[in-house]
């Protein structure tokens, strides 16, 4: 690979990396907001499908994501993605934090009340959401790597869809299992946002199959990679 090359492929990198990371800390500072979207009138355990927050509606490009950092530029690269979105995410949980604390003046547009009922338990939720997307993200990796290599780099479609459903899957139930322990959604709605949620990521997971394809095809023409090479940044 070329010196031109390579500084592309970094560039590239460093891209990818900024969309997760402005994804995942989005997803954490909007989850409050609830929205339905009903293409059947049915219900799961008292909650319509698709019952569901709008922070899962970024979510799911930080999987699609970190597949494709996996498959182009290897399991290493991909971990520092994650770690990457966990310290900006609780950056960004302490930015909040202290704005919290900060009295509003008589005349601010957005007053203390108004703001604590927006952001006054994001430290909860972003707690909640690291400690499952932590654990999922990892997860969602090393199934992706295992499928990989007895694959040898073929059948693309099952380790993205594999390694995606059954992350997705511990996510939420990790996450919602913590914010009903902290309060912040009732036990009663536990099973019908966890089959929702998880239908909801299933369907876009597998909708995001063709761009993932598209986009590794890119990346391989670009590169001229072979099935199964990664681009080496070190």
């Amino acid at each position: 690979m070329t010196l031109k090359d390579k500084a592309l492929a970094r560039r590239l990198y460093l891209i990818l990396g900024i969309l997760f990371i402005t994804s995942l800390v989005v997803s954490n500072l909007i989850f409050k907001k609830f929205f339905y979207y009903y293409p059947f009138d049915v219900s799961i355990f008292g909650v319509k499908l698709f019952e569901i927050s709008v922070g899962i509606l970024p979510y799911p490009i930080t999987f699609l994501i970190t597949d494709l950092v996996s498959e182009i530029y290897g399991k290493k690269k991909a971990n520092e993605v994650v770690v990457g979105g966990i310290f900006a995410s609780f950056f960004a949980m302490g930015i909040i934090y202290i704005a919290n604390s900060a009295p509003a003046t008589d005349w601010s547009p957005v007053s203390d009340e108004l703001f604590s009922t927006v952001f006054g338990s994001t430290v909860i939720a972003v707690l909640a959401s690291m400690l499952a997307y932590l654990f999922a993200q990892f997860v969602d990796i090393q199934i992706y790597h295992f499928w990989k290599r007895l694959t040898k780099g073929k059948q693309l479609w099952l380790r993205n869809n594999c390694s995606t459903f059954l992350s997705q899957f511990i996510d939420t139930t990790t996450v919602l299992l913590l914010l009903c322990s902290f309060g912040e959604i009732d036990w009663s709605l536990f099973s019908g946002l966890l089959l929702a949620g998880f239908l909801f990521k299933v369907l876009i997971a597998a909708l995001d199959t063709p761009f993932l394809y598209i986009s590794v095809y890119w990346f391989r023409k670009r590169f001229e990679l072979n099935v199964n090479q990664e681009i080496d940044l070190d």
